[in-house]
């Protein structure tokens, strides 16, 4: 049985998104408090990460923070560059929220202590691909995600009634008659806990785990999304998974992030003969869109008969700037291997980075189920389109996690109810230990699959292959469990899925999603979102259109 606790709010995910949104929760929450709770001294606030507080998308994220610090002009630019990125199906009300609202939510970093470095006294601001202009904040170099989640974190620590709870997993939404009302927890030693709560907020981030190749950390299994899914909330975009250009590809070291901030300070790409190849393909050359560079990158990489051929990062001719010095970070781990930017050709290929689509939101990070909201990658507010803006990830989490949380409080006090009516919508048998199985082999296949068949270049015929595969590992995985291998296996599952149904259903080739059998861009069929809705077919939407339940 497992035990009972309540509290206000319920955030999952200590990544940039969910401590930002936490804060708001708590710090301002006491000013809309119902009259009844005035006395205490706000609402209560549970943030829950299934490992450390360190351990997200957020704490990995290099290249930096896209943001108009320059005035009107700078914030009309950085709309149109949202725009123009996301390939004709960017939502404009939400790209408008983006960049109108960003310089606020770094004001407040800045006076929240973020050290974001200065060149001269001044914030320095760097470019990096399809930027119009100089907008990306960095901190200590290449490490601006850890900056920006340090920072958030210890504001969140100096507010009472935060609560934050790592080492726990989040394996359930409990609903009551269609309304979210609470989450069921998995602690590290196999404790189970419901907390009932006034609403939820998903900030669990992406899912890079769904792919073989990814840049994301072992956290990143899509499991918000796949429990939003579980519970009936609607889900968009799914078949835009941005692959970054360029991880370090060496064998057997884990793909690397190398930031496109070395491509923004004048870095080349070099195919195997030695030229650069980015002129056939973009007029931006190698600071084209990521989908564009990406796609580049792995045909260049395509040699006779299934050969791959190396694709190099040439840095060596950059003076103005000693990448020891301005990649710190990244010039550390490539010292572990025996290479320098300044004197060696980096060996590079895309790997999957950041998932445009995901539990579709409005503005305010309403879903389409009561009393459930998200921000951050978990998110879909169509404010990416097909292909995300550099560095525009971390202000969205920012932004939306703050809105989120305004959203939450102004919703009503409490579920009608009496409570005794949730229900848990998957997995609830905690598992013996005798029972225990290793699920890395079925991880490892499906990682595989979605790789080969759902990855960078597409196909019907793939991408239905893909489809069965999933369907027959699906089967596999034991029902009703709390096992945290089993959990996260099965929420890749559902992503890839998810991935794949939606992949299949967009007959063309838009942003990072890009089809062999259809590769032109079809305005007149597949110019909206996808959306995919529990018993019923993809379909497509306008989010100008849609309504989003509050």
């Amino acid at each position: 049985m497992a035990a009972v606790v309540e509290t206000d709010f319920v955030v999952v995910g200590a990544g940039i998104a969910g401590l930002r949104a936490a804060i708001g929760l708590a710090a301002d929450g006491a000013r809309v408090l119902h009259p009844s709770e005035q006395a205490r001294r706000g609402p209560r606030v549970l943030v829950v990460t299934k490992e450390a507080l360190d351990e997200s998308n957020t704490y990995y994220a290099q290249g930096g923070i896209a943001v108009a610090m320059s005035g009107e002009e700078d914030v009309a630019l950085h709309l149109d560059d949202t725009v123009n990125a996301g390939d004709g199906l960017v939502n404009r009300e939400a790209a408008r929220v983006l960049v109108e609202e960003g310089p606020v939510r770094v004001e407040e970093l800045l006076r929240w202590g973020t050290d974001f470095d200065r060149e001269g006294g001044k914030l320095m601001l760097t470019r990096e691909g399809a930027h119009s202009r100089n907008r990306i904040l960095h901190a200590h170099g290449d490490a601006t995600g850890a900056e920006i989640g340090q920072s958030l974190l210890r504001h969140a620590r100096a507010i009472p009634n935060i609560t934050l709870l790592e080492w726990t997993t989040t394996t359930e939404l409990l609903v009551e008659d269609g309304t979210v009302g609470g989450v069921m927890l998995l602690g590290r030693d196999g404790t189970v806990t419901q907390v009932r709560a006034r609403a939820v907020l998903l900030a669990s981030g992406g899912a890079g785990q769904v792919y073989s190749e990814t840049t994301n950390p072992a956290v990143a299994t899509g499991d918000g999304i796949a429990m939003a899914w579980r519970a009936g909330a609607e889900i968009a975009d799914t078949e835009f998974y941005q692959f970054h250009p360029t991880a370090l590809s060496l064998p057997g070291v884990q793909r690397f992030l190398l930031s496109e901030a070395l491509r923004g300070e004048g870095a080349y790409l070099r195919n195997a003969r030695g030229d650069r190849f980015m002129e056939r393909y973009h007029q931006l050359l190698e600071l084209a869109p990521r989908d564009v560079v990406a796609r580049a990158i792995t045909r260049e990489g395509m040699g006779p008969a299934g050969v791959t051929l190396p694709v190099w990062l040439d840095m060596r001719h950059v003076t103005k700037v000693d990448p020891a010095t301005r990649f710190p970070g990244i010039s550390k781990f490539l010292a572990e291997h025996g290479l320098d930017l300044r004197r060696d050709l980096i060996p590079v290929r895309p790997a999957a980075h950041y998932l445009m689509g995901g539990v579709r939101t409005d503005v305010h990070g309403r879903t389409s189920l009561p009393r459930l909201y998200a921000a951050g990658e978990v998110a879909c507010t169509g404010v990416h389109g097909a292909n995300r803006l550099a560095s525009n990830s971390l202000l969205e989490g920012l932004v939306f996690g703050a809105r989120a949380a305004e959203a939450m409080l102004g919703a009503e006090q409490r579920a009608q109810g009496t409570g005794d009516r949730l229900q848990v919508t998957g997995r609830a048998r905690r598992v013996p230990d005798d029972e225990r199985r290793d699920f890395s082999q079925p991880l490892r296949e499906l990682q595989k699959t979605m790789w080969e068949k759902a990855g960078l270049l597409r196909d019907a015929e793939g991408l239905s292959a893909a489809n069965e595969e999933l369907r027959s590992m699906g089967s596999a995985i034991p029902e009703e469990i709390l096992d945290r291998q089993a959990i996260e296996l099965g929420n890749l599952l559902t992503v890839g899925e998810l991935i794949v149904r939606s992949a299949l259903a967009r007959k063309e080739s838009r942003g990072a999603h890009y089809r062999n059998d259809f590769p032109k861009r079809d305005d007149a069929k597949f110019g909206k979102h996808s959306l995919i809705a529990k018993g019923e077919p993809v379909s497509f939407f306008d989010f100008a259109a849609a309504k989003v339940m509050v």
